[in-house]
C-alpha cells in the first residue's frame, strides 16, 4: 500500500508539473509609446505590426510577454506623463514610435532599453551617438534622412511642372521640420523654378489660416514634412488642399490613402514590423548600444488619382509607371 501510494502521489506530481512551470514561467514586460490618439487607425496598424513581429519570434501578449501601450494623440503634456508611467511599470524593453516619444523616454530614463521606429535622422536629433554605433540605451530603425525632402519637390513638379509656389508645412519646434526645409532648399536646382515658403504651424487654426493665406494666389502647390502634428492633423490638411485645390505631397502612404494626392516614403508598416527583431534581441540579453541604428529598406510611391481628378491635376504616365501603388 505504501508503495502503491508513493507511484500514484509521483504520477500526480508528474501530471503537475508542466502546469506549474507554465505557472512560475517569468514573464517579461515591454511598454509602447504610440504618438496616435488610441482610436487612430495608422497608430492601430502600426501597433499590430509590432506584435505581429513579436508574434513571429515567439513573443506572445498574455502569455510570455506583456505588452503595455499608452496613446499620447499628439499631446506634448499627455506624451511625457505616458513615458514616467511606463517607465514606472519597470519593464524589460520601451518602444517609441516618432521622435517625440523617443525624446520623453530618454529624459525619464538612460539605463532601460529603448528601441525606436519612425525617428527622422536620430544622429542629428541626438538620440544615438552613430549609426553604427549608438550608445547608451537606445537604438532601433530610422524613417529616413532629410535628403528625402529633395525628392518630395521634384515629385510635386514633375506631377504638377506648372507651379511656381510651393508652400511647406512643417513643426518649427522641431529640428525635423527644420531639416527638412532646408534640405528642399538645398537639393532643389534653380531650373525647377519654384520658390519655397516655410509654414510654420502646429495647431488647426494655424494651419488653416496659414494655408487658406498661401492659396490666395495661384500656381501653388503644398509638400508636409514629417511630424507629429502632421500626422494629427492629416485629415485636416487634406481637405484644405481639396478645398483650394493644391497639388499635394507627403512622406507616408497614409496621406494619399486618405485623400492626399500622392506620397513618396518608407513603408512605416514594415518598419515597425522590423522592430520586433531588435526588441526580442534585448529580451535575450543584447545591449542596444550594441545594435546599429538601420534605416528602412522599402519605399513606396503612391499615387491617388481621384484626388487629382477632384483638384484638375492630370498625373504624367512617367508617375504612374512608377507608382507602386495607384488608388483609383
Amino acid at each position: 500500500m505504501r508503495r502503491r501510494g508513493f507511484i500514484t502521489l509521483l504520477g500526480s506530481l508528474a501530471v503537475g508539473w508542466p502546469f506549474v512551470a507554465r505557472a512560475q514561467q517569468p514573464q517579461r514586460h515591454i511598454g509602447v509609446l504610440m504618438p496616435n490618439a488610441e482610436d487612430d487607425s495608422v497608430g492601430q496598424a502600426r501597433v499590430r505590426a509590432l506584435l505581429d513581429g513579436l508574434r513571429q519570434l515567439g513573443w506572445t501578449d498574455g502569455r510570455n510577454v506583456r505588452v503595455d501601450i499608452r496613446w499620447s494623440a499628439g499631446n506634448s503634456t499627455d506624451t511625457d506623463k505616458y513615458a514616467a508611467e511606463l517607465l514606472a511599470l519597470t519593464p524589460d524593453v520601451l518602444f517609441a514610435s516618432g521622435s517625440a516619444n523617443l525624446a520623453a523616454l530618454q529624459r525619464v530614463t538612460r539605463h532601460v532599453p529603448i528601441v525606436f521606429a519612425n525617428v527622422i535622422d536620430p544622429v542629428g536629433a541626438g538620440f544615438v551617438a552613430s549609426l553604427a554605433r549608438p550608445g547608451g540605451n537606445t537604438t532601433g530603425f530610422s524613417a529616413f534622412e532629410y535628403g528625402l525632402s529633395g525628392k518630395w519637390l521634384e515629385l510635386l513638379k514633375e506631377i504638377a511642372p506648372n507651379l511656381k509656389r510651393v508652400a511647406v508645412l512643417r513643426d518649427p519646434s522641431l529640428a525635423a521640420g527644420i531639416g527638412q526645409f532646408a534640405a528642399m532648399q538645398a537639393l532643389a536646382p534653380p531650373s525647377l523654378g519654384a520658390e519655397l515658403s516655410p509654414i510654420d504651424s502646429r495647431d488647426p487654426s494655424e494651419i488653416e489660416a496659414a494655408i487658406a493665406a498661401f492659396a490666395s494666389e495661384q500656381n501653388g502647390g503644398l509638400i508636409i514634412t514629417g511630424s507629429q502634428s502632421a500626422l494629427t492633423h492629416r485629415n485636416l490638411i487634406i481637405s484644405l488642399a481639396l478645398r483650394y485645390r493644391l497639388p499635394n505631397v507627403y512622406g507616408f502612404r497614409y496621406y494619399p490613402a486618405s485623400g492626399g494626392l500622392a506620397s513618396y516614403g518608407p513603408d512605416a508598416i514594415d518598419v515597425h514590423k522590423s522592430t520586433a527583431e531588435y526588441v526580442d534581441r534585448i529580451l535575450k540579453g543584447e545591449k542596444p548600444a550594441n545594435l546599429p541604428v538601420q534605416a528602412p529598406t522599402k519605399y513606396e510611391l503612391v499615387i491617388n488619382l481621384k484626388t487629382a481628378r477632384a483638384i484638375g491635376v492630370t498625373v504624367p504616365r512617367t508617375v504612374l509607371d512608377r507608382a507602386d501603388e495607384v488608388i483609383e
